[in-house]
């Protein structure tokens, strides 16, 4: 994180990468999404930037962690702590923490379905959020067996639409649950994944979606990385969209329309 700001409570406020190698991960990501780095607030992590603004971490995975390689979306809390048992009173798992983390506190969880997410009680940068910025997060995506069950699950933990009606929209579109905080759309809630499959894309999980000017270029640029196609090139309800997975095994997607 970058503090320096105070998150919606409820909303997605970072998104990181925990990779077993840093340095190839930097050079990746760089040539598909254009960032730029600078040290974060522990070592082996480090912030990526988009016109000198923060948009991702990236972090070095210990030789003797057994955590597989992937993006982890984390949503804003005011009590790290009381978030964390309306997760585990909710049939969910709180794998790590709530414990230091820089000038917050951090928790890492699973849905009950399986799915691993973050919270983060804390400053962020005010500049960091969901949107069309070039290079930044377009859309986060959980991709799951029950949508409906999930959102319930979500809604519950970060209360949307209990305190603030107004500012929480929770609707169906598009064949997935849709999130909207403050008018903006920041998330979605698709069903239908097989949390047993072999392959883990389809396993249930929360998805980054980054936003490029053209999949195309982005996709060819991240296969003279070193990086795979998982999905190739296709149009959707919300424009172009590629799955890519990094030289380490990350999945992510690019996308060029409006979400």
């Amino acid at each position: 994180m970058s503090p320096s700001g105070h998150a919606v409570r409820g909303a997605p406020c970072w998104v990181s990468l925990m990779t077993r190698d840093l340095p190839t991960a930097e050079e990746f990501y760089r040539a598909v999404l254009g960032w730029e780095y600078r040290p974060g607030f522990q070592p082996d992590y480090s912030l990526a930037l988009v016109n000198g603004a923060p948009v991702a971490g990236l972090g070095a995975l210990a030789p003797t962690m057994e955590f597989p390689v992937s993006w982890t979306s984390y949503f804003a809390v005011d009590s790290a702590d009381l978030v964390a048992d309306r997760i585990r009173e909710r049939g969910a798992t709180v794998a790590v923490g709530p414990l230091k983390f820089g000038k917050g506190r951090v928790a890492w969880a699973a849905d009950p379905a399986g799915a691993v997410f973050g919270i983060w009680e804390g400053e962020v940068d005010p500049q960091w959020r969901v949107g069309r910025k070039k290079g930044a997060p377009a859309w986060l995506e959980l991709r799951t067996r029950d949508a409906f069950a999930s959102a319930i699950f979500y809604g519950e933990v970060f209360q949307w639409e209990t305190d603030d009606p107004e500012r929480y929209d929770v609707r169906y579109e598009h064949d997935r649950v849709i999130l909207r905080i403050a008018g903006h759309s920041v998330a979605g809630l698709t069903g239908g994944a097989v949390e047993g499959a072999p392959e883990p894309q389809i396993r249930p999980r929360w998805h980054v979606y980054f936003c490029v000017s053209d999949v195309e270029e982005a996709v060819q640029r991240a296969q003279a990385a070193g990086g795979t196609v998982t999905a190739p090139p296709e149009d959707s309800p919300f424009g172009p969209v590629a799955m890519l997975r990094d030289p380490d095994g990350g999945l992510f997607t690019v996308t060029s329309g409006t979400i």
